[in-house]
């Protein structure tokens, strides 16, 4: 058997077979109901809830009973930020993450810093989130298995990036029941916490107000605000993951708004209650920390102490849930990262492989590259939740509060046009007020304690992308003076074809490799005549409209694609006839432009046999390993697959980063 039938194999195996563009169900296929997007978008702020309350409670100390407070304190931000999103997602109902959020109601350089934000930040949940989940799960297993721990955590990255190459849907259903014991096991804990304590209620209120006159008696009302504010914001690990159902719209089901809309209840609802209801529980059973085991473990033990083996089976059942979990959020990470890197890499600020799909049509490029640095911040950082804790958050802050500045930006810009601004404007104005007041006070108490690193590596890759843009830029003005005088010189060019356009089938026929009516084409088209003078009397064009992130999204931008891409093909063959040559078409769309080209040559090379294949290419000046990384050289590969298959195929250079670009043809075949 050939190697390339059996990686091919191995690859279904464990990727899964290729998917079809003329699947009538593929969106079907591809896209999440409210009660799957809550797994897969949810499961990120609802994870939260086993390490943010902990941090909290721990950084209360010696004064527990001030949870109360950051309990509802944090009821308090959930909502507001739940209900400001959910006017972003009504406003952006193709896909209103923080990144397109910023560049379309700020400016872009706005939306380049935001979406450097949320890179970093999918990053970390990915790497947190296995972390906790590693943590939770050998808080059931002996001291001397912890070993283990950092391997397990760095197989479990690898595992599911995996999962996330196989598709949406694939890796959100297989965790369905596990979110959903989650779910049950947590709402009992938290209901049998406050029937089986409900007298004790009041002792909690009650020494909840003297924890406040004894600390403010102590420190003043400024070092007791002090010790709200720095609990409170080691515990803002909690609200991530709530942007994730607005960055992910693009994957939900049709009513995307409606859906969208739902998926932020159930989640800003599930984790409002689960997060308050452990920090009461924690004071009801006053639970303390317990090396080698998490607060919840602490307290799910004590609170089953007298049930026997029904107890030893609840709080194991409950434990490995929260692992599980704690894995299911790192979906966040994978679902919505390398979307926001491929809506970055469609304007440019990143490479534009990264919007590139898989015959699965997933961004694999951006899945692996997620998983990578996630597999690097955990060796860095070893694991260390607490470490972890430090780092994350902040940047998700930076996202919420561009955001939502944006959104009040917009909200008074359309005061005259919008009957309700002023209810919407408050909301997003509220929601700006308290994510300011989080971000800062988050920078303040985290800066030294290592989130200098978060904002330094996010100042780093923002900086990398304003150079990525600059490239680009660059380049796209060399082409564009290109095609200003290829049009300009196209009417000039000598006539050397037939002076009719009659296509004969048995002429020589040029077929050119294009992709859209453009500079390089032309330029391509034009050399023809010039270098073979009237040997070719046909001009064919090749045209292939590639889907990637920035397109699929529905049956009707697949068709929108079909017709735009045959349209430019038409141009061409306009330009052609124009000129006297016969001149005819072949198009398609498809997510591998490559294959889709040898299928199109192959039934063109039928058609007309007397054939040579030509295609532009660019060429820098100047070759770099970053020119090289920043553009693809389609051209080349294709010439290699051309030699396999007999066809004869000419490349034609253009060079980049010259006054003049000069042609020097590379033959083949």
């Amino acid at each position: 058997m050939p190697a390339s039938t059996i990686l091919g194999s191995l690859k279904s195996l464990i990727v899964g077979r290729a998917r079809s563009l003329t699947d009538r169900d593929l969106f079907h296929k591809v896209s999440l109901a409210a009660l799957f997007a809550w797994v897969g978008l949810g499961a990120d702020g609802l994870s939260s809830s086993c390490y943010g309350p902990e941090e909290t409670f721990r950084t209360l100390g010696a004064h527990p009973h001030l949870a109360v407070f950051i309990a509802l304190a944090s009821i308090i931000t959930i909502t507001a930020i739940c209900a400001s999103y959910s006017q972003i997602i009504a406003l952006f109902p193709s896909g209103g993450g923080g990144y397109l959020v910023a560049s379309k109601l700020l400016s872009p350089a706005a939306g380049v810093v935001s979406g450097s934000a949320l890179l970093i930040d999918y990053v970390l949940t990915i790497t947190i989130s296995v972390a906790s989940g590693a943590d939770a799960l050998f808080s059931l297993l002996p001291p001397a298995w912890l070993a283990w721990k950092l391997p397990f955590a760095l197989a479990g990255v690898a595992g599911l990036t995996v999962l996330n190459l196989r598709g949406v849907r694939e890796s959100v259903m297989i965790w369905v029941p596990v979110f959903f014991v989650f779910i049950g096991t947590h709402a009992f804990a938290i209901l049998y916490a406050l029937f089986s304590h409900g007298p004790e209620l009041g002792g909690v209120a009650a020494a909840t107000v003297q924890e406040v006159r004894t600390v403010s008696g102590e420190l003043g009302w400024i070092g007791l605000l002090a010790i709200l504010l720095k609990a409170y914001s080691m515990g803002a690990g909690t609200y991530t993951g709530i942007e994730a159902v607005s960055n992910g719209l693009p994957i939900l089901r049709e009513p995307r708004v409606r859906t969208g809309r739902r998926t932020m209840l159930y989640m800003g609802v599930s984790l409002a209650v689960t997060v308050g209801g452990l920090l009461l529980a924690y004071l009801l059973y006053a639970v303390t920390p317990v090396a080698g085991k998490t607060l919840n473990a602490v307290l799910f033990e004590k609170m089953t102490a007298g049930w026997g083996a029904t107890g030893t089976a609840f709080v194991f059942t409950t434990l490995a849930a929260e692992a599980a979990l704690l894995f299911i959020a790192a979906q966040a990470g994978f679902l919505d990262g390398p979307r926001v890197l491929a809506n970055m890499a469609l304007d440019r600020w990143f490479p534009a492989r990264f919007a590139n799909l898989s015959d699965r049509f997933v961004t694999q490029n951006g899945i692996l590259l997620m998983g990578g640095a996630g597999l690097l911040m955990m060796v860095i950082t070893r694991g260390s939740v607490a470490l972890l804790v430090v780092l994350y958050a902040i940047n998700v802050f930076i996202t919420f509060t561009l955001s939502q500045l944006g959104m009040v930006r917009h909200w008074w810009r359309e005061r005259h046009t919008e009957p309700a601004w002023r209810r919407k404007l408050a909301v997003n104005g509220f929601g700006l007020a308290l994510t300011s007041f989080i971000l800062v006070s988050l920078t303040l108490v985290k800066f030294h304690e290592g989130g200098w690193a978060t904002l330094l590596v996010t100042g780093l890759l923002t900086a990398t992308a304003f150079a990525i843009k600059r490239h680009y830029r660059g380049v796209q003005h060399q082409l564009r003076r290109l095609d200003t005088l290829v049009e300009s010189s196209a009417a000039d060019t000598a006539q050397v074809g037939q002076s009719s356009s009659t296509l004969l089938k048995q002429d020589r026929t040029a077929i050119l490799l294009v992709n859209g009516y453009n500079g390089l084409g032309l330029h391509t088209a034009l050399q023809v005549p010039r270098m073979f003078g009237d040997s070719f009397r046909n001009f064919v064009f090749l045209q292939v409209g590639a889907v990637d992130a920035g397109n699929f999204k529905g049956m009707a931008e697949i068709e929108a694609l079909r017709t735009h891409t045959a349209a430019e093909a038409e141009r061409y063959a306009a330009w052609a006839r124009r000129h006297g040559y016969g001149a005819a078409t072949f198009t398609a769309v498809g997510h591998d432009v490559t294959e889709e080209v040898m299928t199109l040559a192959t039934q063109a090379a039928a058609q007309f046999p007397n054939h040579v294949f030509f295609a532009g290419q660019l060429l820098f000046a100047q070759e770099t390993r970053l020119t090289r990384w920043l553009h693809n050289h389609t051209a080349f590969m294709l010439q290699q697959r051309f030699f396999r298959a007999s066809l004869p195929f000419v490349v034609l250079p253009l060079r980049v980063g010259e006054d003049l670009p000069r042609v020097e043809p590379q033959m083949a075949g």
